[in-house]
């Protein structure tokens, strides 16, 4: 399969995903996390989707299309070794949504980084969240979800998090 295709089918994969999602947490209280803000394109499907909603995103720095930039109140720049705590403070338990695309050039420090994440995540997670990842986040506290038709079981990854 080409770059391209790959690129094609991730993307479709992931919008699926996030439909999904919007479908999971519908009349439910609370915020989403966009981890790795990037150019904004998942950011700006969010805005669609949670019109209402709060949206926090993280990243190390704005690389993101003028139009797709969220306010100083809603984004944490910087490590997420840093942000995760200091959002984690600031906001609570109360996402019910968080959406990680996280991926790089680098497998292994993708893979690495997804396995950090899993563990940071839980203190900004509402009981019954749903994660979605387009790096498996192993966290044993976290159910596997069921992956939308038409996504490739390992192009990306579905989890709820236990109810409090």
């Amino acid at each position: 399969m080409s770059r391209l295709d790959s690129a094609i089918r991730r993307l479709q994969a992931q919008r699926l995903c996030l439909d999904e999602a919007a479908v999971l947490v519908e009349g439910r209280p609370g915020h989403i996390l966009e981890i790795g803000l990037g150019n904004g394109r998942t950011y700006d499907h969010l805005r669609c989707l949670f019109p209402e909603r709060d949206i926090y995103c993280f990243d190390r720095r704005i690389a993101a299309h003028p139009d797709c930039i969220p306010d100083d109140g809603h984004m944490f720049l910087g490590d997420l070794a840093n942000t995760l705590p200091l959002a984690a403070h600031r906001l609570g338990p109360a996402a019910i949504l968080a959406h990680a695309d996280i991926g790089s050039g680098d497998r292994q420090a993708s893979l690495d980084l997804a396995i950090w994440l899993a563990e940071a995540l839980p203190p900004l997670l509402a009981g019954g969240a749903v994660v979605i990842g387009d790096q498996p986040l192993p966290n044993t506290a976290w159910a596997t979800l069921d992956l939308p038709g038409g996504v490739a079981k390992g192009r990306y990854h579905m989890y709820r998090a236990k109810p409090a």
